[in-house]
This record gives structure tokens, C-alpha cells and sequence, in this order.
């Protein structure tokens, strides 16, 4: 049931777009079409989804106090903490040149479209972001690491999944000159941050 709660809480009420507004470039960048949005989305859940669990083993097996007693009870005092950046966007960029290369030979469509924004992934803040909550949160186990990093990255797919189906709608509507483009796009995703918002009466 943990494993439920967590997974809900971060699609919907800790929604990486919605609650903190992390990875706002791509999210805007790339929700002009469906079919963009769906590739970078996925390419997302994959990088989280992998990225959060494997920061998990290094925060407690490597980094933490007291973390390398595995080893020997010598290093029971040792604290890497300090590098806990540098080895979660060491990490994560690994994970997003795998992906980059994994895109570039079997979707090349997909990878032209996506552009300098899937290497970008490396720089997400909604990346490194799910990486620091996990961090923060102390989730107990590596599966609760690995359900938060899937559900961050299912969440962030819904977010510009919708925008870039309501986007695609706009192109028929009459907006006003001012507010087309981003204007309208940042008017949306507040839109949307408000309805997110209702989720938090779920009791969890």
C-alpha cells in the first residue's frame, strides 16, 4: 500500500510540472505536438525511473555516514555526502547519453525532433530534482525509490502530454495576437497547476 501511496502522490499532488514547476524549459519547448511530447515524456520515465533508484544505492551504500561499513567497519565513519551532487549528475548524464544513443539508432524520426532537448535531459532540473527529493524524503527501501522515480516521471508525461494536446486544439482558435505562443501556453499551464491543486484532498 506504501508503494501505491507514493506512486500516486508523486503523479498527481507532488507533481514534478504542477507542484514545483521543475523542467519548465523542455515542458514548453517540446508540447507544440503530441507526437514530440509523447517521445520526451517517455524518455523522461525512463531516465527517472532508472536514475532514482540507482542515486539510492549510491546515497546508501557509498555516500552517506557510515554508509561504506559494508566494506569494513574502518570506513563506518566516513561521510562522501559532499558528493552527492556530482555523483547524482554524473549518474544522470550517463543514463541520458544510454538513451540518447538507444533513440538516435532505433526512433533517428524521433531523435531529430527532439532535438538538443534529449540531451538536455542530462541538465533537467526535474531530473536531478527527483534524484535530491528521494534524498530528502529517506524513503525506506530501493523500491520506494524506484516507484517515486516512476511516478515523477509518469506525472511529468501526463503534464506535457496535455498541454500538447490542448496546444495542437489552439491552432484553431481565434487568440488573441498578444498571447500567442508562450503567453497563452504559460496562461494554460497555471490553468492546469490549479486543477492539480484539487488533488491534494486525497487522503493518502
Amino acid at each position: 500500500m506504501e508503494h501505491v501511496n507514493i506512486f500516486i502522490k508523486a503523479i498527481f499532488i507532488e507533481n514534478m510540472i504542477f507542484a514545483y514547476f521543475l523542467g519548465m524549459c523542455s515542458y514548453l519547448a517540446i508540447s507544440k505536438t503530441v507526437k514530440s511530447a509523447v517521445g520526451l515524456g517517455l524518455a523522461v520515465i525512463f531516465v527517472l525511473l532508472i536514475s532514482v533508484p540507482v542515486c539510492y544505492m549510491l546515497e546508501n551504500y557509498v555516500l552517506k555516514v557510515g554508509a561504506l561499513q559494508w566494506l569494513s567497519s574502518d570506513f563506518a565513519t566516513i561521510d562522501l555526502s559532499f558528493l552527492s551532487f556530482i555523483m547524482y549528475i554524473a549518474t544522470i548524464a550517463s543514463i541520458v547519453q544510454l538513451l540518447e544513443m538507444i533513440v538516435e539508432k532505433y526512433a533517428p524520426a524521433l531523435y531529430t525532433t527532439l532535438g538538443i532537448f534529449l540531451p538536455l535531459i542530462a541538465v533537467n532540473c526535474s531530473i536531478l530534482g527527483g534524484s535530491l527529493f528521494m534524498k530528502e524524503r529517506e524513503y525506506a527501501t530501493i523500491g520506494e525509490a524506484a516507484v517515486f522515480g516512476l511516478g515523477s516521471g509518469v506525472g511529468w508525461f501526463l503534464a506535457i502530454v496535455a498541454l500538447s494536446a490542448i496546444r495542437e486544439k489552439l491552432r484553431y482558435s481565434n487568440i488573441p495576437g498578444p498571447l500567442r505562443g508562450l503567453g497563452i501556453t504559460f496562461i494554460l499551464t497555471g490553468l492546469m497547476a490549479i486543477a492539480f491543486m484539487s488533488f491534494m484532498g486525497i487522503s493518502l
